[in-house]
C-alpha cells in the first residue's frame, strides 16, 4: 500500500504531507517544540492543547514561528 500526501503551505512555500497528519505530527517531522513557538492555522493562532486535535487537509496555510532567546 503506498501512502497518500496532500498539499499545504508552510511558512507560504508548498509542503507535501500525508494524508491522516495531525498538526502535532507536524511539528515533530519538522522537529520543532510546540513550547518554543507559535502555530497559526489557517490564519488562526492554535493553543499547544489543541495542536494533537488538528487534522491537516489539502490547501491548509500553516505559519510557525520559533522563539529564540538570546542577549
Amino acid at each position: 500500500m503506498t501512502d497518500q500526501y496532500i498539499l499545504v503551505y508552510l511558512n507560504g512555500k508548498p509542503f507535501n504531507c500525508r494524508t491522516n497528519l495531525l498538526l502535532k505530527d507536524l511539528l515533530d517531522y519538522l522537529d520543532i517544540s510546540s513550547n518554543a513557538s507559535i502555530v497559526e492555522y489557517n490564519s488562526e493562532i492554535v493553543q499547544n492543547s489543541l495542536l494533537n486535535t488538528i487534522k491537516l487537509y489539502q490547501g491548509d496555510k500553516i505559519e510557525i514561528l520559533t522563539i529564540v532567546g538570546g542577549g
